[in-house]
Parts: C-alpha cells; structure tokens; sequence
C-alpha cells in the first residue's frame, strides 16, 4: 500500500494523504471547494470520544497564482473554517485540539495574501479607529467594538496564531512529521515521505475552469415593477443548494444582494449579463456573501456597488488582500456608492434601509420598499442576523440596557412586518433561530442559510423556496423588454431616425431555449437577433467557444450586412430573449444610412478583436464598436526598436513575432495575438526596455487609457503582467 495517496477532485483540487505523518493536504482551493470535498466524500460526519465532527484536509497548497483561467485559485476562508471549528482544531477540549494548527503550504505572496485575506474575513475592521476613518457614528464604536470582541472571544488574533504556513520558493522544504515538499515548475509540486514521491500539478488545462459543485437548470424569468428572484437559500456548506442571496427586479432593473462564490451559475442559469446589472446591495464580507465579487467585476463598467460605509470599508481591506491591489487600483473596478445606515435611501425610485445587524464583521441587513396606490410594498433580507438569545445576553451583561441601542434597534428591525421576508436560520453563536420568528406577521417567511432540512416546527414558521422561484410584489405595467431593445438601438445606433427605429422595434420579441443554434455556421441568415437577455456563446466548428454574447449584442450583424454565412455556431446557452429581425430590412436601413462603409472600413478590426483573449467575455456589443473605432493599424520593421515611452500605446500583434528584453536579458518572445505595452497602464512601463521585432510586424494599436477604464480588460491585463513576471 503506497504511504502518498492523490485523489482528484475537480478540475485543479486534488487530495494528497499522507496518513503515517497525519498529514492531508488540499490541494488547490478555489471558491466553495468545501462543497467539493463534502460530495467527494473527503469531508464526512464521524464520532470520537462521543464528540461530533467532520473529517478534512489539515493543510492547504495554494496555488502560484492569483488566477487560473480568468478565475480565482486560492480561497482559504471557508476550508480553514472547516478545520477549525468543524473538525474542532480550535475548539478547546476537543479531541482533534492537539495543539496541530491548520497548515498553509505556498509562495510567500500567495500565503501572505491569504493571511491577511482571512485575518478581514474573521474580524472586517479591527480597531475604534478604523471604524472611525471609515465613517462610524462615534456614538456607535464602543457597543460595535463590545460586539466584535464578544463573538472574537475577546481578542482579535493575528492568523498565525491559529494557522501555521510553509514558504515553498526554491529547493525542499519540510513540512511536518518527516514529509518534504519541492517546487519543480510554476504548479507543480513534488511530495516525498520515506522514499516515495508524488507529483501535483495545480495547473488548469487551457480552456479549463473550476467548476461549481452545484449545477443549475437555466430558468426562464419574466421582468416586474417589483419583484424577487431567489437566487440562494443554502449556506456555505450546503452542496445542494446556493449560498443565501437575491436578485431584485425594480421596474426593468435587476439589482444583486450579495455575490457568493456560485453567483456566476446563478446569473448564467437566470440568462443575467453582467453589463444588465443596475447593482449589488452588500451585506458583509464573509465568503459565502463575498467570494463572487472578483467574479462580476469582470464587466466593461464599473458595477455600482451599494453598501454603509462600514461594510464597504470591511470589504474593500478584504477584497484588496484577496487581490493583492491596494485601494485606489480597486475603484478602477467598483463604483462604491454608500448608504446611510438606518435611513431609507432613495435608488432610482427603489427606498432601501440597511441596519446594522450584529456579526462578527461589519453587516447589515436590508429592507426594500417602494410605494403603490395602495400603500407600499416591501421585502426584507436578513443576512447574517444574531439570534435573540445571543442579543439577550449581551445586553444583560451591563445594567443600563442603553449601552446596547444598535443590538436592540436590529432586534425590532428583524420583526418588522413586511410582505416578503428571508430569514438567517443558520443558528449556533452566529446566525439566527427560526423560533424568533414564531410571532411574525409577514405576509411570507421564507427560511435560508442553513443545510439542513426544516424542522415540523420550522415548517410552521415559514418555508423553504426553490431556485429561481419569484415573488411579484408589483407585476409589469409596462413592456421592459422592448424598452429594453429600443434603448439597445439608439446606443448602437444613435443618428438612426424614429421611423427606421420603430420599423426595428416592430419585429417580434422572441424567447429562446438553451442549447438552440440561432444561427449555424455557414448558412445563410434570414434574420439577425438583438440580444435583449440571456447569453450566446459563438462556436467555431471544433465547439470551441470564441466569445460569448449578452444583451445588447445584435447576433448575426456583421455577416448579415457582409451578405454571408453566419461565421460561427450561435447556442443559446441559458434562455435568450430577442429582437428577431429580417435580415432584409436591416440590410436596407443599413443601406439607408450608409452603415455599409464602416463596416467594411472596420470588419477585419472587428474580427480580429473577436478572437483575442482580452475581450472575450464581459464586452458589450457597445463597448466593442468603441473600441474597434479606437484601433489603429501600425508596421514595424525588422530589427527597429519599439520605443514605448513616446506614448501611452497598447500592442496587439497581427502578424510577425518580437523580442522583449530588460537590458540585455531577453525576458520573453511575443508574437500573433500575443501584446505589449500593458505596463503603460499601471505607470511601470520603464520596466519594459526594448522591443524588438524579429521580422517585418503587423500591429493593431489602442491608447492605454480607452483599455484602462474597461474593468474585465485591466484586470486581465494586471494579471497577465503578475503571471508573467511571476514565471520568469
């Protein structure tokens, strides 16, 4: 029997066991990769000494790198949570409190990231003075830091306290109990125990992603005046269902509560572009809540992002630390936009009230409201609630009842009556009990955050709610969706005339199902398709996805008006709806105002930006045409050096191939589809030297600063820059 034994997981998660040393290593930990253990078995419920627990991983190798594939790779919170509490690593008299911490196992940036990543997930911010810099009512810090300190168990500690960490950089290091660990290539590691060796590569393949351990059944929703989609009941160790969230319709907007780390799933499973996203209200930071956030900056704006300034300054320290950026790189991504805490806040029409909730990190929870000529209308989210128990004794720990008033405020706002509610039920010391709720006279009591299965006495309470399922509090009285494609048009369009515009808007609105082929590659097209919601992706004929469209993108455009076969397989891969219009008709309203010359003056910019990696998700059909007039064609002759210091100028290769040295070091070779000059953006661009084409060279160029403000593009660019210096 071999003393290393590997188990795969998902695609970049393995298990390596080492039971002789009491070692046992997870390998790879993006998001909910709890969830993936749970279902492979790794993670059971087991007995010792009469005391319940889970089994798990004691260690975790972190990947090199921030990202694999566009995706984050290392997430530590929730399987550090795991060893801690629910194997009982810190839990005192436990039988698996042996003194033996959770173990870390990386490069220096990557552990300290996570580090400091984790240190914010426990406590958000640490001090009276950093809830002061971030806007607290002085009134207000000492009962919030009294809350803090009690759920801390009265210090705030380092994470080394409760984590230890092995650098692995360069040559063998050891990490308990005889087993060594080396480094042999970017993700790759090598295990050895007693003579045996084994290999881990925590490299994704090209085009491959960590998966989801949930899968969703893509749904099809209809916009309201006032509505709620529940998008999440779970809780992070639920492998059935989503994490607690909801996504708020609000007269043909679509708002977010929260992003946990599935929230990509969701959106995709309800047809939701990211660029159709009004913007996410937040509760707190930790992962379940937040861990999807790196996700859906990967937009070409910037997402407003709602929240009190507590919370928001509790997620943005997080946030920075999981990113390795610091704060003023982190507004190039999110546009934070704060509330006032415990007064309505006025959104377009959309009332919302935050109120702190007491947790651990800095939370709120949110009452929405809009009013009708019946009165109002209104839903509650309550994420992440203390239970009143809890509430209870904390405020008869001091005489005077009045030194609590932000604990006794939360536990009136928990009960406020209203038509729809989601309630916190997780339970244990820091999430809610549904038996508080036995007396509420809510409309609707709907039970979320938690695994298990309701008690009779919950079900008496309230109820469980399946995915996608949606509460109408104020159904449509107008049609969202061709306000939608008339608002579409005039962007794409905006000298066209009302009369062409209404011949437009008179083609039918149709709804799509998954996997339909709208338009197959190499057949003629008889209509084109303006994407009003869900997602396409274009499939060349390996089935290999090229880019993928959302709302706003007119389907079929280019080839339509070139008057040939569509280029690519257009699947529906969630349901689209769209404005299915005659090819004819658009061919002459394109005729009419002269559409013809610019899209012959710009196919080959366009098709060649289609094919790069930088824009293949997260770009509207908007934002590509800009971008496509921001192109210019550039040659460079062999052997001439490349200076770029002269201006702030983005390279994408065409054609030819150039070498890029610092000094006389060559660093690395580019060449078709390869680019240079990302450095301008991020003010290092004295760190690239020389340029040097190694042939006659074919270049499209963009200034730095279009590419700068389009979130999904600089951060893609950030990384590449960090993988490549990384790697060298």
């Amino acid at each position: 029997m071999p003393l290393i034994c590997k188990a795969d997981i998902s695609p970049g998660v393995f298990m390596v066991d080492i039971p002789a040393a009491n070692l046992h290593v997870l390998c790879g930990c993006p998001p909910d990769c709890v969830k993936h253990l749970i279902k492979a078995g790794v993670i059971q419920s087991v007995e010792t000494n009469g005391v319940a627990h889970e089994t798990g991983p004691n260690a975790i190798l972190l990947s090199d790198f921030i990202l694999q594939n566009e995706s984050f790779a290392n997430m530590a919170e929730f399987p550090v949570l795991q060893m801690l509490y629910r194997q009982g690593m810190l839990i005192p008299n436990h039988p698996n409190n042996t003194g033996i911490k959770p173990l870390l196992i990386g490069n220096e940036q990557q552990i300290n990231a996570q580090l400091n990543y984790i240190y914010r997930g426990n406590y958000g911010l640490i001090s009276p003075e950093e809830m002061l810099d971030a806007g607290a009512r002085p009134e207000d810090v000492a009962e919030l830091m009294r809350i803090k300190l009690k759920f801390a168990f009265g210090q705030i500690s380092d994470s080394k306290k409760f984590l230890d960490t092995v650098v692995v950089e360069q040559g063998r290091k050891t990490i308990r109990n005889g087993v060594t660990i080396e480094r042999l290539a970017p993700n790759i590691f090598e295990f050895q125990y007693q003579g045996e060796a084994l290999q881990v590569d925590l490299n994704l393949k090209d085009h491959e992603k960590y998966l989801a351990p949930i899968s969703l059944e893509s749904q099809a929703i209809d916009l309201a005046d006032f509505a709620v989609i529940h998008s999440g009941e779970g809780d992070g160790w639920d492998i059935h269902r989503t994490a607690m969230s909801s996504v708020i319709l609000y007269q043909g907007k679509i708002y977010l509560i929260d992003a946990g780390p599935s929230v990509m799933s969701v959106l995709r499973a309800l047809g939701i572009g990211l660029n159709e996203i009004a913007g996410l209200f937040h509760t707190h930071s930790h992962d379940d809540h937040f861990a999807g956030l790196p996700d859906i900056i990967r937009s070409d704006r910037r997402l407003k992002y709602y929240a009190t300034p507590l919370v928001r300054a509790s997620v943005m320290k997080k946030l920075c630390a999981l990113m390795a950026i610091d704060q003023s790189e982190l507004n190039h991504y999110l546009d934070f936009l704060d509330l006032e805490t415990n007064e309505w806040n006025d959104i377009d029409g959309l009332e919302v009230r935050p109120i702190i909730s007491p947790h651990p990190v800095e939370t709120t929870i949110f009452q929405f409201r809009t009013s009708t000529s019946s009165g109002y209308k209104s839903y509650s989210h309550l994420a992440d609630i203390a239970s009143f128990e809890f509430i209870d004794g904390l405020t008869e720990e001091k005489s005077d009842l009045s030194s609590f008033p932000l604990c006794r405020e939360a536990k009136i706002a928990y009960l406020e009556t209203v038509d729809v509610k989601k309630i916190d039920i997780g339970g244990g010391l820091i999430h809610g009990v549904a038996k508080d709720f036995s007396e509420d006279e809510s409309s609707k009591l709907i039970l979320a955050h938690t695994s298990l299965p309701l008690t009779s006495d919950e079900k008496r309470i309230g109820v469980n709610v399946p995915f996608a399922s949606m509460d109408v509090l104020i159904p449509a009285h107008k049609d969202y969706e061709l306000a939608s494609a008339k608002q579409y048009l005039l962007e794409l369009y905006p000298d066209i005339s009302l009369h062409d515009l209404q011949r437009l808007l008179d083609s039918p609105i149709v709804r799509l199902s998954p996997d339909h082929n709208l338009l197959p590659k190499g057949v003629a097209q008889d209509f084109i398709y303006l994407v009003l919601r869900g997602y396409i992706d274009l499939r060349d004929e390996y089935g290999q996805t090229k880019i993928t469209f959302s709302a706003g993108t007119v389907a079929g455009e280019l080839a339509t008006l070139l008057n040939e076969p569509a280029f690519y397989d257009h699947i529906a891969t969630s349901y689209v709806y769209a404005l299915k219009i005659p090819a004819e008709l658009y061919r002459e309203i394109a005729s009419k105002n002269h559409w013809y010359s610019d899209i012959a003056e710009t196919r080959e910019r366009r098709l060649f930006l289609l094919s790069n990696w930088l824009f293949e998700d997260g770009i509207s059909y908007v934002t590509l045409n800009r971008l496509v007039q921001s192109l210019q064609k550039v040659e460079f002759a062999k052997a001439i050096q490349i200076n770029l210091t002269d201006h702030h100028w983005i390279y994408f290769i065409k054609t030819g191939e150039a070498d890029i040295y610092h000094g006389t070091q060559l660093i690395k070779s580019v060449g078709p589809s390869d680019l240079f000059g990302a450095e301008t953006i991020f003010g290092n661009q004295a760190n690239v030297e020389q340029i040097i084409p190694k042939e006659n060279m074919v270049c499209y160029r963009i200034d730095s600063s279009v590419l700068s403000s389009i979130p999904v593009c600089r951060w893609k660019l950030l990384q590449s820059l960090r993988r490549a210096i990384s790697s060298s």
